[in-house]
């Protein structure tokens, strides 16, 4: 589900699993934008790596879905 801008703090679901990540920080590579994501609850394991997609004026995060719009949130 894209969104107008992705932000840190933001709280994204894995698809599939349900898992709630947290958006932990928001950088630039190249010509590329990445999000780096841990599990919500588990400061200990690794995070994610995750390209930011661009589609006109949203983002979004393959395979996961913004948690803020999801019902079960």
């Amino acid at each position: 589900m894209p969104v107008r801008k992705i932000q840190v703090g933001q709280v994204w679901k894995k698809s599939g699993t349900g898992e709630n990540y947290l958006v932990t920080k928001i950088y630039s590579e190249a010509l590329a934008t990445y999000a780096m994501l841990r599990k919500a609850g588990a400061e200990e394991e690794a995070r994610l790596r995750v390209k930011v997609e661009r589609a006109g004026d949203t983002q979004n995060l393959p395979g996961f879905i913004y948690a803020q719009e999801a019902e079960n949130f």
